[in-house]
């Protein structure tokens, strides 16, 4: 059964534009090579023949790149949480499977296939990235290795991409790769494309184990799919939101139970702790001192 994290980064990525930027910033160098309207979905599953019986193997995310009314490429997504150090052969399985039904003609014409690793992980990504790598510590003759097919890993670390990488996105990816980097303290003026998806998986590269809630926050927020609105915008919504929360749980009367519900809303929205006192200040107008004094008891 697959995760929620799995789940919701993947249905991230499946949009068409978020798809395209991936590709186009991490394999072309933030040129336009892939048009989103020419990704098409492609089956993720590749069937293989076990010891016993036939098999099956998922990829997370397959996408056509067409043209002409034809197959160009076909890109592969897996998304890598942990270190693994069987992913090359893992890679070896997924593309085999692809060029396999193309010998056995099941595919309309040959094509391509590349794999792409978005390593989602805090820790370096420091297994194997090739197979005379895998390789290295069996000391075999260097005419042996020249022999061996190098398949490649083409791994890509998103919690440690440089900056200038980061500011090629176009899409809502380039709000995921930055709060990566940045942490809590980043804010964005970006628009927000998929709001619903987005904050979904913000939420679980946090932590959180179930945004099965998301859905009905944004519509408690007034918040609609279509609506022109950025992160900053959105955090604010989320910040009043807490407010309001706040007045209406009235077990203590005024601003008592209004300044925890909306330090509680900022931490679960993972705000940062600045924000969060700005965004106080500015709301109810309250001194320094008794803001500090707060944040430090409900923090």
């Amino acid at each position: 059964m697959e995760s929620t994290n799995d789940l919701v980064t993947k249905n991230f990525e499946a949009y068409p534009d978020v798809a395209a930027d991936i590709l186009n910033v991490l394999l072309y160098e933030g040129k336009n090579e892939i048009k989103e309207e020419n990704l098409l979905a492609s089956p993720t599953e590749t069937l293989y023949q076990g010891e016993k019986k036939l098999r099956n193997q998922l990829e997370d995310i397959a996408k056509y790149d067409m043209a002409d009314g034809e197959i160009r490429t076909v890109y592969l997504f897996a998304n890598q949480t942990k270190k693994d150090p069987d992913m090359l052969l893992r890679k070896a399985g997924y593309i085999g499977g692809i060029y396999r039904e193309q010998y056995e003609k099941k595919a309309q014409n040959r094509f391509p296939v590349i794999e792409l690793v978005l390593y989602w992980g805090k820790r370096r990504w420091n297994e194997n990235r090739s197979v005379h790598e895998m390789f290295r510590d069996k000391r075999l003759p260097a005419k042996t290795m020249s022999y061996v097919d190098d398949l490649k890993l083409h791994v890509f670390e998103l919690r440690n991409l440089p900056e200038k990488v980061r500011k090629q996105f176009q899409s809502d990816m380039r709000i995921v790769v930055d709060y990566l980097a940045e942490g809590k303290d980043y804010r964005s003026e970006q628009k927000v494309v998929h709001k619903e998806a987005l904050i979904k998986l913000l939420r679980v590269l946090s932590g959180d184990e179930n945004v099965e809630d998301t859905e009905a926050i944004l519509q408690e927020m007034n918040v609609k799919e279509e609506d022109e609105i950025s992160m900053c915008e959105l955090f604010d919504q989320y910040i009043r939101k807490g407010k309001r929360e706040g007045r209406k749980e009235g077990r203590i009367e005024g601003r008592a139970e209004v300044i925890p519900a909306m330090i509680r809303t900022c931490k679960r929205f993972h705000i940062s702790y600045q924000d969060t006192a700005d965004s106080i200040r500015r709301e109810l107008k309250l001194p320094d001192s008794e803001i500090e004094e707060n944040m430090k008891l409900y923090w």
